[in-house]
Parts: C-alpha cells; structure tokens; sequence
C-alpha cells in the first residue's frame, strides 16, 4: 500500500512539474512538421497569426508519428499535423497518454490564416474523438494527387482517376472513404488538369472550366514513383493502398510509394522528372504551378488527377502542460 501511495505521488508531483514548466515563461517545444512540407509552412503560418516568432519556441521538424511519441514523453509541449479525421495517431497518443488536449484557433487567427493562404475554417466535432468536450475550431484543406505531364500519358491519367474512385472501396485505410465522385473536384481551385483525368470526370456529368494540361510524354514508363509523406502521418500508409488499387487494376504499371516529406518535396521531385505522382495539399499545388510562396518559378508539368481526402490542421498537447490556446505563449 504504502508503496502504490509513494507511485501515485511521484505521478502528482509529475503532473505539477509539466504544468510549471508550462507556465514558467520559458520558450515551449513545438512540432510543427518536416522541413519542406505543408505542416512546416501551416505551422509557421499559424503562430504567425499569434505573434509567435522563430525565437519565440524551440521547433521540432519531425513528421506527425515521431512528434506524437514526443507528446508522450513531455520533450514536446505542442504538435502541429495535418491529418485525416479521426487522426489514428492521435487516437493512439490518448490512449497511452490519457490526458490529450486539442487546441482551437481563434476568430482572429483563422481570418489571417484565409487571408494568407488557401486554408478554410473547419469545425472538428467534440464526436470526432472520445477526449473532446467541445467543438475545435481550425482551418483545413484537401490532399490531392498531382501527376507529371511529362510521363503521364493521357489513357494512364484517365485509368488513374477512373481507378481513384471506382475501386476505392479496396482501400482499407479510412480516409479512402473520401475518393467519391461527390468529392472528385475538391481541391481542382486553380490549377490545370490532367486531360486523362477531365475526360474522365466529365464523362460522369461533372463540370468545371479549368485549363487543361498540355502532355509531353514520348513514351509511357511502366514503373512509377508516388511521393507520399512521413511513415508516421496520413499519407504513407494511404499511398501506399492507393499503389496496390492501382497496380492490380491498371495493366502493365507499376506504381511504387515513396517515403518523402510529403508536399513540398513531391511537387519538387515532379518537377525535377524524379517523381510521376506525387501527393500534397492543395494551397502548395496552387504555389507551385503559380510559381508563388515556396516556389520561385512556376511548375508547368504538373496537372491535377483527383482528390483524396480533407486535410485537418490539428494541434495537441496534453493537459498536463497547462497550455490552454496559444495565447499562452505570446511573451
């Protein structure tokens, strides 16, 4: 008995520690996502809303999974992702941490983030996960797959757009629920698309006005390279379902997933002819073809395919540390 009530003390005198720390003024450790990648641009964004500057925090450019362990530990007061809803590692974290709190963004913030950017408001219900007590106010965006006009014929585009939505019931990870017609175009704001993947989409009634793509491609390659994300985030584990939907569908390809820091580095790796797909949030997309925001010049061989699923900023810490919004650590 006597050494269960020592355990339990130890476990209090923790818990105080976390939230003193938290509230020591000192600047807090953030996640906020692989350097070159949507997370790291969002996130930078985010705290900019609130007045929070590189030297405000200690920054931690890790892909969301290693991030969450970070959480766990207490060596990260706050993480930055951008996810599916319900974010399995999320889930996860609450499980083992049991005291996960998911910060909201304020009015204020979320209208600077619109202002700057293509992310939207989103409401994350209080259902979404078992730990929530009320709604979570945030911005979200769409994960899209983009594909390289140079090696990307028009009959391919068109088999792997006809294939992201007819067979996407194969997929067992839960974000392929989103690839349905109904969602098609989520995401297609501004940018060309792949003249294999409009034929088809027009094919089944729907309607848009965007330019389509010119292809350069000479010969029509059989293996190809999907750039995806972190092992840890949304985007790996999805791509690489969408990989194996494609290959046992589609005749003489083969499609092999790649491990990247997902939007930024895709989009790059496209345009450098080392990639064939590759898939990202929209906003960079829109950046890339613009030649605008981290793109100095505008990317002209790549071309919308379809939409995947909705990308949920979603921000965590946990209860222990005392944070309560990011008001918390303006100085």
């Amino acid at each position: 008995m006597r050494k269960m009530k020592i355990v339990g003390l130890v476990g209090i005198l923790l818990s105080m520690v976390l939230v003193l720390v938290a509230c020591s003024g000192e600047a807090k450790n953030i996640a906020i996502g692989p350097a070159g990648s949507a997370t790291n641009t969002v996130s930078k964004l985010i705290l900019d809303a609130y007045g929070i500057e590189e030297g405000d925090y200690n920054s931690f450019e890790e892909g969301f999974g290693d991030a969450a362990n970070g959480v766990q530990d207490g060596n990260i007061d706050i993480s930055i992702g951008i996810l599916g809803l319900p974010a399995g590692n999320i889930t996860s974290l609450q499980a083992s941490a049991g005291d996960v709190k998911m910060l909201s963004l304020s009015k204020e913030a979320v209208a600077h983030i619109e202002e700057s950017s293509a992310y939207r408001e989103f409401t994350i219900p209080k259902d979404a996960y078992d730990f929530l007590e009320e709604d979570i106010t945030t911005v979200t965006a769409y994960a899209i797959l983009m594909g390289n006009t140079d090696t990307i014929s028009e009959e391919l585009g068109y088999q792997l757009a006809k294939v992201m939505i007819e067979n996407s019931s194969e997929i067992s990870h839960a974000q392929g629920a989103q690839m349905t017609l109904d969602n098609a175009l989520n995401g297609l704001e501004d940018l060309p698309i792949h003249p294999g993947a409009a034929k088809y989409y027009q094919e089944q009634g729907l309607e848009f006005d965007n330019p389509i793509a010119e292809l350069n491609v000479t010969d029509q390659a059989s293996e190809l390279v999907l750039g995806t994300g972190s092992s840890g985030g949304t985007y790996y584990p999805l791509g690489g379902e969408m990989a194996t939907v494609w290959n046992n569908n589609i005749d003489g390809i083969n499609v092999t997933n790649r491990e990247t820091s997902a939007s930024l580095e895709n989009l790059a790796a496209i345009r450098d002819g080392n990639m064939d797909l590759g898939m990202t949030v929209h906003g960079p997309a829109i950046d890339a073809v613009k030649g605008q925001g981290d793109f100095n010049e505008p990317i002209s061989n790549v071309a919308f395919i379809g939409h995947i699923y909705p990308e949920i900023i979603q921000i965590v810490t946990r209860e222990a540390t005392g944070i309560e919004s990011f008001e918390d650590l303006v100085k």
